[in-house]
């Protein structure tokens, strides 16, 4: 179960934000040597939020050791406005071809490029991530920074 912690937005306007951009989501794990934020594509479904990464990948040697996250989706320029969170985490083989081309479509578009290709070149060792959120919270600056 998902709980609205703080922020003007309730759930569904998160959850239209989240499907409305078309940024990375800066996704932070845990590890004995300290928290890890890395930016990764995403693609909400409604429910999960979804992410790859090569299996070998520090991210998922932490997740499979501690699937605890937190991320955060958010512009660096303004009107500031994102949607931060924390979660569980689940890495998942079954999903990847699925999630992969939904990133590649939802960043790259239909077109086949030079990246989407080398992207699913390596998806044998590729892993899914679904971030399950635990707690969302949201900030809009955007009434207080119009022109």
């Amino acid at each position: 179960m998902t709980t609205v912690s703080s922020g003007p937005w309730d759930e569904i306007q998160i959850a239209d934000f989240l499907a409305e951009t078309v940024i990375p989501i800066r996704l932070a794990s845990n590890g004995s040597s300290g928290p890890l934020v890395q930016s990764l594509w995403f693609w909400p479904d409604g429910v999960s939020l979804w992410c790859c990464t090569q299996d070998s990948s520090v991210l998922a040697r932490r997740l499979s050791k501690d699937d605890r996250v937190g991320f955060e989706v958010a512009a660096d320029t303004p009107p500031y406005r994102g949607v931060r969170g924390t979660g569980v985490a689940e890495l998942l083989k079954d999903d990847v071809e699925t999630t992969l081309r939904h990133l590649i479509t939802r960043y790259q578009g239909h077109e086949k490029t030079q990246l989407s290709e080398w992207l699913l070149s390596r998806i044998e060792s590729e892993v899914a991530i679904r971030i399950t959120p635990r707690t969302l919270s949201s900030w809009d600056y955007s009434p207080r920074m119009t022109k």
